[in-house]
């Protein structure tokens, strides 16, 4: 295909699964059970993080959040306290469990209480170009309190070459506008043109076969070389390709 073949093949699949119908099987089924910003923030924080592995794990975990937390993310987060984590002992979710869930619960409170929030965080430490720096700084911040070395897996960092692709989803989830019905478009001080694919096993093969990554690794060098190219596509939202490159992949086994 040329390039102009392309951009509308993958438009047509982005307008496609850019799609209510998207949501009945998809994690952000989740945060979309709320309204006000900041529940939506941290739910969404919270799933995003346990996003892998089967999806109706995902999904069945992330409701099981919702109930731990009272349907009321943000002022669970902001009342939370040790006494509380006797009620999380029996949550996990693969390899994150009851002890990870009580240090974010706190590491959450720490940044809404004195760093802004999750939003300001990010924000003031992206570049115009990129929020990659921003993730980095955002796991500096996060895992600032005294905490099991161990829980720190549960974040990656893009400086140490992770495509880090939970986060990235979480982000696009925040950024990209609402006017789809899928994201959220809650956050207004970052732009789509910062953001980064969601690199996963997915998007990662159709984007091998359609020429536009030639990295075999799904790593943070494989995720600069995609962005790069679907930047080529759409400067202005590349990230949108994220729905057709997974959507390929994981419904239509491209």
């Amino acid at each position: 295909m040329t390039q102009a073949e392309l951009k509308e093949f993958l438009d047509e699949k982005v307008a496609y699964y850019n799609h209510p119908r998207f949501i009945e099987s998809d994690p952000i089924q989740i945060p979309h059970q709320f309204d006000r910003k900041q529940d939506i923030e941290i739910i969404g924080f919270l799933v995003a993080t346990i996003a892998w592995g089967n999806r109706k794990s995902i999904i069945t975990n992330g409701n099981r959040l919702v109930k731990i937390m009272g349907n009321s993310p943000f002022d669970f987060v902001m009342n939370y306290s040790e006494t509380d984590s006797e009620h999380l002992s029996h949550f996990v979710h693969r390899t994150f469990n009851h002890i990870d869930l009580h240090y974010f619960f706190l590491a959450l409170q720490n940044v809404y209480t004195n760093h802004g929030g999750l939003e300001r965080v990010f924000a003031q430490n992206a570049t115009p170009n990129s929020t990659q720096p921003a993730i980095h700084a955002l796991k500096k911040v996060f895992f600032s309190l005294p905490h099991d070395t161990r829980t720190e897996k549960h974040i990656s960092d893009p400086l140490k070459n992770s495509a880090a692709k939970r986060i990235n989803m979480f982000l696009r989830w925040m950024v990209r506008d609402a006017k789809a019905g899928v994201d959220f478009g809650v956050w207004k001080s970052i732009t789509p043109s910062q953001l980064s694919c969601p690199l996963d096993v997915h998007s990662g093969n159709v984007a091998r076969k359609l020429k536009l990554l030639s990295r075999k690794q799904n790593d943070g060098k494989a995720l600069n070389e995609l962005d790069a190219a679907l930047r080529k596509l759409d400067a202005i939202d590349p990230v949108k390709y994220d729905f057709a490159l997974f959507g390929l992949g994981a419904f239509e086994k491209f």
